[in-house]
């Protein structure tokens, strides 16, 4: 089944014209101090060979990609280019869980775009985003496209892509009236129509992580909070959004515990204050106000003047970066352009889908009390054929060979009991399974069932192809 998910990608893939390779699953610590990813404390799993020299299991390869175009590619004849791999990445997660969704070693489709401009560079994105649609269309199973914070990946721009569930860790915001999506770390509402004085605002104050500046945070004091009261360093999250702070650009840290903050604060060399938007300013510092407060469900939208705001919890399957030259520059990718006599950094872009993530999303999205239930591109076969005890395998044979041009299978295994035959069937998850049982025997027919369309009914052998195709087309 694996490998109908990996077709799938392959089809779409060239549908942008990018080359397949396969790139190694240990890359050099070197490359990622370059880029300035490398990290003592994160999610890198490390290892070093007989001469202490420091490798890492890859969890992602954009080092590496970039410093292969670096030594092969020279002008910008050789552009655009688009390479894309499928192959297995190692991440030391904290909280592996639920198999397949989480986990410290997994399946991940990555495409990697190399343009000689920004602009170029902008357009390849909107085609990748063009394919990622097709592909998620044809799973035929709703998702979401958020506007997402490109994180430690680098860039400004990027898309992740969801399928709602109540297994998922995102959390996805979206209007009831317009077609805004984002994910919690980017999520916006609209700005209150007035403002208050600060004279009235909730101030908690930090410390940055290099311990240096003491750093102000004031937002409005809700109205179910009398004048006197002031919640304690550890209650932030209940009324600041922390993702808005790291957006502003502020290094605060927020892992440090009230205890010690009291012994941090007093040696801090500065202090930083900002402000949310909805306090009315006297020195009308533009630059430090911001939309600092939690968002709530029911929120205004930012993008449609009747929208409200709702939540749903998600799973991420597939995201999309536009890079510009965050690798690009410091691994040295350079090609000659026209009429220019040195050479320029390339724009990049990474894309990729998670396989292992996108096959336990699906099993668990759409599996019932009978078993699995797989769409019908990436079943393991579109139809299982299945006999009771005493029709021959002949028979069996007959019926596959009725159902040429489906992807079929016939369980012909030695198994007395054909009722067994059937339950594992309904748990692979088989989209169609063609049964001859009761109804062969007594008038030569062939029971159709499709769980998925809540279909069963028998059918004559000369109508059985059209029978199985109509529902096929269904799927």
């Amino acid at each position: 089944m694996q490998n109908k998910f990996e077709a799938l990608i392959d089809k779409h893939m060239s549908s942008l014209g990018a080359s397949k390779l396969s790139l190694s699953s240990i890359t050099s610590e070197a490359l990622w101090q370059q880029t300035g990813r490398y990290s003592a404390d994160s999610e890198l799993l490390r290892l070093k060979d007989r001469r202490e020299s420091g490798f890492l299991l890859a969890p992602t390869h954009e080092e590496e990609i970039t410093a292969l175009f670096a030594a092969l590619v020279y002008s910008y004849k050789q552009l655009p280019l688009r390479l894309y791999q499928t192959g297995r990445k190692y991440r030391d997660e904290k909280r592996p869980r639920q198999g397949l969704l989480r986990a410290k070693e997994f399946m991940m489709k990555d495409l990697y775009t190399f343009d000689s401009s920004h602009d170029d560079a902008l357009k390849t994105y909107d085609q990748v985003r063009h394919a990622y649609k097709n592909l998620f269309d044809e799973l035929k199973i709703p998702y979401l496209v958020a506007d997402a914070d490109s994180g430690n990946m680098g860039g400004k721009l990027s898309h992740e892509y969801h399928f709602a569930s109540s297994k998922g860790e995102d959390n996805v915001w979206s209007c009831e009236s317009c077609g805004y999506v984002a994910n919690e770390e980017v999520v916006e509402k609209k700005a209150p129509g007035t403002q208050t004085s600060p004279t009235s605002s909730l101030v908690f104050t930090g410390i940055s992580k290099d311990r240096e500046t003491a750093i102000e945070i004031h937002i409005p004091r809700p109205d179910s909070m009398s004048p006197g009261e002031s919640p304690s360093w550890d209650k932030i999250a209940s009324y600041v959004n922390l993702h808005a702070v790291k957006n502003a650009g502020v290094d605060i840290d927020t892992s440090v515990e009230a205890a010690t903050l009291t012994t941090l604060l007093p040696k801090a060399k500065s202090t930083v204050s900002i402000f949310d938007r909805s306090l009315q300013r006297a020195d009308s510092e533009a630059q430090s106000a911001h939309d600092l407060t939690i968002i709530r469900p029911g929120d205004l939208c930012p993008r449609c003047d009747t929208g409200h705001l709702s939540v749903q919890k998600a799973i991420e399957v597939g995201h999309t970066f536009h890079l510009g030259t965050r690798y690009s520059e410091p691994l040295q990718a350079l090609v000659t352009l026209p009429d220019q006599k040195e050479r320029q950094v390339v724009h990049m872009g990474c894309h990729g889908i998670g396989v292992s993530r996108l096959i336990g999303a699906i099993a668990s999205l759409l599996a019932d009390e009978s078993g699995l239930n797989w769409p019908r591109v990436v079943a393991p076969f579109e139809v299982v054929i299945t006999l009771h005890s005493g029709i021959s395998d002949d028979v069996g044979t007959q019926i596959y060979d009725a159902l040429e041009g489906t992807d079929r299978v016939l369980d012909d295994r030695p198994i007395k009991d054909s009722r067994l035959k059937m339950v594992d069937a309904q748990w692979i998850g088989f989209p169609i399974q063609v049964v001859l049982g009761v109804a062969w025997k007594k008038k030569g027919e062939v029971e159709v069932r499709c769980r998925r369309l809540g279909v069963k009914k028998d059918v004559p052998l000369d109508t059985l192809h059209e029978e199985v195709t109509a529902l096929l087309g269904q799927l």
